[in-house]
């Protein structure tokens, strides 16, 4: 039986309505950017699978470090016990984080970084002895799929059914030059009530709200009025973290750093998963009390594993290198080209660029998982090219080491695909 058939007995899949989809492409290896199904057809993968696998698929370097420390030490509980790995890699984090983030908390994705994150800001005032109950979000915010982070998120394709289970949230809309004034204003008055604990936000590009953008300077009036109020930010940059802006993480674009900061992805290189959420020194202090109540009781099973924290530890390495920087330069620069010649194109509203972030709005309606948008999808693949619109949008997060033949024939298939709509 062919591993389709195979499938479809037991498995069901994120993001899928199977009746409409019953079909998932076998891949039998990947390796660089390339994905290669069972037929032995190879597709450019164009988003990093999810914005992990930066550094490349089986990226040898990282490989490597894992199977050295296999023979070692495996997996151990994290409470009661650390080793050199975890050790190791906060060091390595301290390098390249915000001065002010000091401690290193582990759990399991991004959707449970944030989780954390959430309780963290909660707890931090509760344990204060004062009642915050309130988070501010963006609209059009995705923080991830658990009930914490669904509550910050702001997308109801993902929520509906959840709503009436949500945390209480308020969302402001995301800055512009022509509502900045107004967000200012109705952000002054939220957090003037003194319940809000957090505000939330993914810093420059909102990833699964189509790659939207908002500018540096805005969203820095944001943060100093949250500082004013002694409201906790948290910066969600389980997308944006470890260089895919042009810097290792987007909050180095402001001034105002954030509290707390929620990283997972591409931290292991897309070897496995792993997520961290660290926060500065005075948040931490909240919870170190003689009093065990105060402390923060929430544990994951397989918390800073030895094998993944190498993983993590050998793609800071990588991306510190000269050759990652170089090629993050070499891809923003060929984005910048790319755009330049397909925004005159009739059936293209706009672009926009970031790192090596490109989105691209069609001229047209679309539905986010409607026919059309699979029509492209479907155009993509046969093309060799593994891209995910998300709606009216098509975007390109490639791994930092594409080669410039692999993103030409991106950019080639992408304005290909124009002559469907």
């Amino acid at each position: 039986m062919k591993l389709t058939e195979r499938d479809k007995k037991h498995l069901w899949h994120p993001l899928t309505q199977h009746k409409l989809h019953p079909n998932h492409l076998p891949l039998v290896k990947a390796k660089g950017c390339t994905l290669t199904d069972e037929q032995g057809n190879n597709y450019i993968d164009g988003i990093a699978s999810w914005y992990t696998c930066m550094y490349g698929h089986c990226n040898e370097q990282i490989t490597s470090e894992i199977k050295k420390q296999l023979d070692t030490l495996d997996q151990v509980v994290f409470s009661g016990f650390t080793h050199e790995p975890a050790v190791e890699l906060s060091e390595k984090l301290m390098q390249i984080l915000p001065q002010n983030q000091q401690k290193i908390f582990f759990s399991d994705n991004g959707s449970t970084s944030v989780d954390v994150a959430i309780k963290m800001a909660l707890q931090y005032y509760f344990n204060q002895g004062e009642k915050r109950t309130k988070i501010v979000g963006f609209e059009d915010a995705f923080h991830g799929d658990t009930f914490g982070a669904m509550s910050a998120s702001g997308l109801s394709v993902y929520n509906g059914p959840f709503e009436e289970f949500l945390l209480s949230v308020d969302r402001i809309a995301v800055p512009n030059e022509n509502n900045i004034a107004q967000i200012i204003s109705q952000f002054e008055k939220l957090l003037s009530t003194g319940e809000v604990a957090a505000f939330i936000y993914e810093p420059l590009v909102q990833g699964a709200a189509a790659m939207k953008m908002h500018k540096p300077e805005l969203l820095e009036a944001l943060l100093k009025i949250a500082k004013k109020h002694q409201v906790l930010c948290i910066a969600d940059e389980v997308m944006t973290g470890f260089g895919k802006t042009g810097k290792n993480f987007a909050s180095a674009y402001m001034q105002t750093q954030p509290d707390i900061i929620c990283l997972s992805k591409s931290l292991t290189g897309g070897i496995a998963p792993m997520a961290l959420t660290t926060c500065t020194e005075e948040v931490y202090l909240a919870f170190y009390d003689s009093d065990i109540k105060k402390g923060f009781f929430h544990g994951h099973t397989y918390s800073a594993n030895p094998l993944v924290c190498r993983a993590a530890i050998a793609s800071i390495d990588l991306l510190q290198s000269e050759e990652i920087q170089e090629q993050i330069l070499k891809v923003n620069q060929a984005h910048q080209i790319f755009s330049d010649k397909i925004k005159k194109h009739p059936k293209v509203k706009s672009t926009r660029i970031l790192g090596v972030i490109f989105a691209l709005d069609l001229d047209v309606e679309m539905d986010r998982y409607g026919k059309l948008r699979d029509k492209l999808f479907q155009f993509f693949m046969e093309n060799g090219v593994f891209l995910r619109p998300l709606g009216n949008t098509i975007y390109i997060l490639a791994p930092f080491v594409i080669t410039a033949n692999e993103l030409q024939k991106v950019y080639d298939t992408i304005e290909k695909s124009l002559e469907l709509i």
